[in-house]
């Protein structure tokens, strides 16, 4: 990543914070189209179709409700109603899919109690249902309290209904990583992708790499189902070849991208016979979101100020 695209990134990263701009930003018409190639609608039913296209096509679903800004807990009741009524709707269409919940949606910013609450809930439909919840990773200053929960939730619900996400561009992942894998909870490994300093996270995309290296053969050594995250041929290059070199079956382990993006390999390892899950997220409070996949590639910034220049 050249210097350029740093600044950028780290300004699209800032203003994926800023809620003042978020009103502004979805009332332009090229900001919308382009969320719209990252989120599948903003309606359950639009996301349970996107789904439906996916599992013609040979891939599984994690669904993700994008709502980061609740404040009270009646918002975050409304959450967990959210995501039961999804886990029902995921049942009654057949889809291969489950769901990802973050806990800022449950209420871990003001009230960690009720976060836990709020996401057993989740947690014992999913359970009821022979279902599983990925409970999403997100900014350094929620990292242990959210494993906190998870290692709770994993206790109380077991490894087949309840997991966590860990981002190799924090310094203690591989640490983290070793530890939930001796408790055998699933995880799904990702690079991250929120604005964090050189104290907590590695700057360089070099160190990110190497890190994600690490952790995935601490993942695949496991004998724990785990998802590797990331879009980056290279990084999937080296599952492979590791996964090959210890004598790993196809299906030890799943492949994950985010909807939109690099559909040509999510079907390509699909047709390999590779287990992979396609993360959709949905919903009206889709702007940080979207504001983090530009920042993954500053490049997308420029085709949507061109699109405003042209009106």
């Amino acid at each position: 990543m050249t210097a350029a695209d740093q600044l950028s990134r780290s300004a699209l990263l800032y203003l994926s914070r800023q809620e003042g701009l978020k009103d502004l930003a979805t009332r332009m018409r090229p900001f919308r189209k382009m969320a719209s190639r990252f989120i599948a609608g903003e309606t359950l039913e639009e996301a349970v179709d996107a789904v439906k296209a996916l599992t013609a096509r040979g891939l599984m679903a994690s669904f993700d409700h994008l709502n980061e800004a609740v404040k009270t807990p009646e918002e975050t009741r409304d959450e967990v109603r959210q995501y039961q009524r999804l886990l029902a709707r995921i049942d009654q269409v057949g889809v291969k899919a489950n769901v990802s919940l973050k806990l800022t949606q449950c209420g871990v910013l003001f009230d960690k109690a009720l976060a836990l609450e709020n996401a057993r809930a989740v947690v014992e439909d999913a359970k009821r249902r022979d279902s599983f919840v990925r409970i999403d990773m997100e900014h350094s200053a929620v990292t242990q309290v959210t494993l906190d929960i998870v290692r709770e939730l994993h206790a109380e619900f077991g490894e087949p209904h309840v997991g966590a996400v860990l981002q190799s561009y924090l310094r203690r992942t591989e640490a983290d990583a070793k530890a939930l894998c001796q408790e055998r909870v699933r995880i799904r490994l990702c690079k991250g992708a929120y604005l964090e300093g050189p104290d907590v996270a590695f700057p360089d995309k070099a160190d990110v790499d190497a890190n994600f290296v690490r952790c995935m053969k601490v993942l695949l050594d496991s004998g724990v189902y785990h998802g590797i995250a990331t879009h980056d041929e290279r990084m999937i290059d080296a599952t492979l070849d590791y996964a090959a070199k210890q004598n790993l079956p196809r299906g030890a382990y799943e492949f994950q991208m985010l909807y939109g993006i690099r559909r040509d390999l999510q079907e390509r390892l699909a047709k390999e016979g590779h287990p992979v899950r396609v993360y959709v997220p949905y919903g009206r409070h889709w702007y940080p979101y979207f504001m983090r996949r530009l920042a993954e590639r500053p490049a997308n910034l420029w085709f949507v100020m061109r699109n405003l220049v042209r009106g």
